[in-house]
């Protein structure tokens, strides 16, 4: 069992895949007790190396020029105990307030999960904010079939994991999820890391990834959803899976009694180019490493795929990674003087934020630079 762990939050899903600067103080004369506070909140300011976030997710918001950075909670950072989600807040970028606690498990009644709390993403929407968060629950399996008929020779645990949506009416929550009773997704898939996109014709879907536990090559999916976000419309539909990726293939080495891998799909995120083709972000391993362990494995990375049609139906044409070095679940948002910026964790233990500027041609997506000045490098 390969265990990602984040203080008290335990990820446990990728089996087989691969086992700061000082702030100024005031000084002005006569500021007497005003500089004290001062001093206090400047040293509960944060940076992005001190700062766990796996799954990272930047909202920009205009109005208040805030940018609200959401990840799963971590109690010894939050203060407070747990499943759900922690958000910092930030004017430029660099410099954080600590964290407050927006959702938790525990306070949703009637919930039918409540272990998870990944890759929690706010989106606004009508007027209002809703979060979508991935949760599960080991003690509701799902059918398997025996081995051999599997793909491989022996039975993956299946069992209820998929994305929720809860709504607030402020970025900071609380958040209080729509449907306690199940995932957003059908019951017996084994999904997550659900995202909101909302189409030319005002259409919501939620675009989220089918589990390589289940699938043996993971695949990313499509589900309409009602105009209120109260859960899905109609059956989902397939867009494309991991395998696809092009470059996966050309990485194997050759000549090798070695197994491959599953293949993974993690972390999508739609974005609208200029010409109007869609970008999808997501992430995968590479098939680099031959592995002691008789496995082809290899480092995450952060990847996208485009569809020229400017539809979620495709075709999906794979592009070559963006950030390789065991980055990824990235996500594309614009800095508030009209900057392409990209957020990612980096490495995928003990994760960390990563921002780069990122060029976005046409539908051809490349980094320009990592800021090194905000996330301090590495």
């Amino acid at each position: 069992m390969y265990d990602r762990k984040v203080d008290a939050v335990v990820y446990s899903r990728r089996t087989f895949v691969k086992a700061t600067g000082s702030v100024a103080a005031a000084t002005a004369l006569g500021a007497g007790a005003a500089a004290a506070p001062a001093r206090a909140e400047a040293a509960e300011l944060m940076r992005l190396p001190d700062m766990p976030l796996h799954d990272p997710y930047i909202v920009a918001d205009k109005q208040t020029r805030t940018y609200y950075l959401y990840t799963s909670n971590v109690s010894s950072v939050s203060g407070v105990q747990g499943t759900g989600t922690m958000v910092y807040r930030s004017e430029n970028l660099r410099d954080w307030q600590k964290p407050e606690v927006v959702f938790l498990t525990a306070d949703q009644e009637g919930i039918w999960a409540t272990r998870g709390g990944w890759a929690p993403e706010v989106h606004k929407y009508r007027g209002r904010y809703y979060l979508f968060t991935t949760l599960h629950d080991e003690n509701k399996p799902l059918p398997i079939p025996p081995p051999n008929r599997y793909g491989t020779p022996f039975q993956i645990p299946n069992y209820m994991r998929g994305t929720i949506i809860a709504v607030a009416n402020s970025p900071l929550g609380p958040f209080k999820v729509i449907d306690p009773s199940r995932p957003v997704a059908p019951t017996n898939f084994m999904t997550l890391d659900g995202t909101l996109w909302v189409d030319r014709r005002g259409q919501p879907w939620m675009v989220y990834a089918h589990e390589w536990l289940q699938k043996i090559d993971g695949t990313i999916e499509a589900v309409r959803l009602e105009h209120d976000l109260s859960g899905a419309a109609e059956d989902p539909i397939y867009l494309f899976k991991a395998s696809d990726a092009f470059w996966t293939t050309e990485q194997i080495p050759g000549a090798t009694a070695h197994q491959i891998t599953p293949y993974v799909t993690d972390g999508p995120q739609v974005y609208q180019a200029p010409s109007g083709a869609l970008v999808m972000m997501w992430s995968t391993y590479e098939k680099n490493v031959a592995e002691d362990s008789g496995t082809i494995s290899g480092n995450y990375v952060q990847t996208y795929a485009v569809s020229r049609s400017g539809t979620l139906e495709g075709p999906w044409e794979q592009q070559r990674p963006l950030v390789r070095d065991d980055s990824g679940h990235g996500m594309l948002f614009e800095s508030f003087d009209g900057q392409l910026m990209m957020v990612l964790h980096r490495p995928f233990d003990n994760a960390r934020g990563k921002l780069y500027e990122m060029e976005l041609t046409g539908s051809e997506l490349r980094v320009v630079r990592q800021r090194v000045d905000l996330d301090g490098g590495g």
